[in-house]
């Protein structure tokens, strides 16, 4: 609740500013909840209000963008420093650090290393986890942050869908408590969508449940483009082979 009051505030001042206070109310850019677009569920005021454009360059804007030329060494010293801050973690197949394309990384941590079963509730050694996350995350402030939760099959779909909002939303919130701007942070729900591995085994399952952060540089020139939505995380193989629509 607090981190929507938040942004509506944000909402109303930037509205002001720019002259886009129509946008909240245009039924026609409403975001999608679920499925393989993923659920704008929280954070960020242009993802809320369905704007994805100008307030969202707007606010890229007024955080800082990188020039085109020096994204990618942007990028890679980021990488370099959580894969220095995060190697036992790594190590211990916690989680997994790579780039999904030249200038957008994805940290891909596993639910069971954070969470207790059906729960969103962070364990100590993920809060550890997390909080070294933060600590680079809050040095390399031209980026925007997007959390991203998954589940696995069992249970329904709504149900699911709400556990990885929940789950999503709790690792934003703890970011956001150790120092990262929540104007950088977007959290998204993809629910049992987008497996990583086959549902059909526990081993399989275990893995499609995971959160995963995705970051992406704030281009001048093209500020939206860091809060757009993130791409689909998940393997096809698996989301045809077990009935899952993405």
């Amino acid at each position: 609740m607090l981190r929507q009051k938040s942004s509506i505030a944000l909402a109303l001042a930037v509205a002001a500013a720019l002259g886009l206070s129509a946008c909240a109310d245009n039924p026609n850019r409403r975001a999608e909840i679920g499925g393989g677009a993923g659920a704008v569920l929280g954070g960020l005021l242009g993802s809320q209000l369905g704007d994805k454009s100008g307030t969202n360059a707007a606010i890229g804007a007024a955080l800082g963008a990188l020039a085109g030329a020096g994204v990618g060494h942007y990028m890679d010293n980021q990488q370099k420093e959580l894969n220095k801050k995060l190697a036992a973690q790594q190590a211990r197949n916690e989680l997994n650090i790579t780039r999904l394309n030249q200038d957008t990384l994805k940290i891909g941590v596993a639910s069971d290393a954070s969470f207790a079963v059906d729960s969103a509730n962070l364990s100590p050694n993920a809060q550890n986890t997390f909080n070294s996350i933060a600590n680079v995350l809050k040095d390399y402030k031209k980026t925007a942050i997007h959390v991203v939760g998954f589940t696995d099959n069992t249970g329904s779909k709504q149900h699911n869908l709400k556990l990885s909002q929940e789950r999503a939303q709790a690792v934003a919130q703890f970011l956001e408590s150790r120092g990262v701007n929540s104007k950088r942070v977007l959290t998204w729900a993809r629910g049992e969508s987008e497996p990583v591995a086959s549902n059909k085994t526990a081993e399989g399952r275990a893995q499609n449940r995971r959160v995963a952060i995705v970051i992406k540089p704030i281009v001048k020139g093209d500020e939206k483009a860091a809060f757009s939505a993130p791409p689909n995380l998940g393997n096809p193989q698996y989301e045809t082979a077990d009935g899952n629509n993405g």
